[in-house]
């Protein structure tokens, strides 16, 4: 018969292994569930997708495609991702016995070296050319035309504005290398890149692609003209 110390130790082993399973598996595909109305008609409230998160190693993403990434932190508030041992668990096994840190899901609009321009009731440009989207819900209602023009309301209600500086606000708005252009299909109901700028490549989570709830759907990328 096992010893009260050989059956907390079993038991300890026994949590470790199921950690570093669910840890192993989320390095390869991830779990998520809409919580907003940003990626309507697409990804309706309570969705879920899976996500793969090789593309997060090679770093290939492609205009069209569906990402989920944490935000910057100046749409946050200023805060920037914990390194707390709690979250940092949260964030290697997702189990809801620990906190986990809010992440965005969004479109690809821009890839490095792209200029986006946004224009109001028209739709979206991207080096000159209108995009084809056919996903989107409704036109957007603001323009975007040079750096200075992303701003808007982050997450906390505060007015934030990246690029106000005089040697930035006149620029086009270029991708650069490493980042990407993202915005919600649900164009006027979306907190994207046009409130907080270009999103970096390192703070992706993974790839939407297939879709399990309400229906098992294969989410293939629109590959945006």
């Amino acid at each position: 018969m096992k010893s009260l110390r050989e059956n907390v130790v079993s038991l300890i082993i026994g949590l470790m292994l199921v950690l570093a399973f669910l840890i192993a598996i989320r390095l390869f595909v991830e779990t998520r569930y809409i919580p907003s109305q940003s990626m309507i008609p697409t990804l309706q409230i309570n969705d879920r997708v899976i996500l793969e998160k090789i593309s997060c190693w090679t770093k290939q993403f492609n205009r069209g495609d569906i990402i989920t990434f944490y935000p910057p932190p100046i749409e946050m508030g200023g805060h920037e991702l914990s390194s707390d041992p709690l979250v940092l668990m949260g964030r290697l096994t997702g189990l809801p016995c620990f906190p986990n840190e809010v992440a965005f899901i969004k479109r690809v609009i821009g890839v490095p070296g792209d200029t986006i321009e946004i224009k109001s009731g028209v739709g979206v440009f991207v080096n000159g050319k209108l995009l084809e989207e056919n996903y989107v819900s409704e036109k957007p209602e603001y323009d975007l035309k040079v750096l200075g023009d992303i701003k808007g309301r982050n997450t906390y209600g505060e007015d934030i504005q990246p690029f106000a500086s005089p040697e930035l606000c006149d620029k086009p708005i270029v991708i650069p290398d490493g980042q990407l252009f993202v915005m919600g299909d649900n164009r006027n109901c979306s907190e994207d890149s046009h409130v907080y700028g270009p999103v970096d490549q390192n703070r992706i989570v993974g790839k939407a692609f297939i879709k399990i709830w309400p229906k098992l759907e294969i989410m293939t990328p629109d590959q945006t003209r």
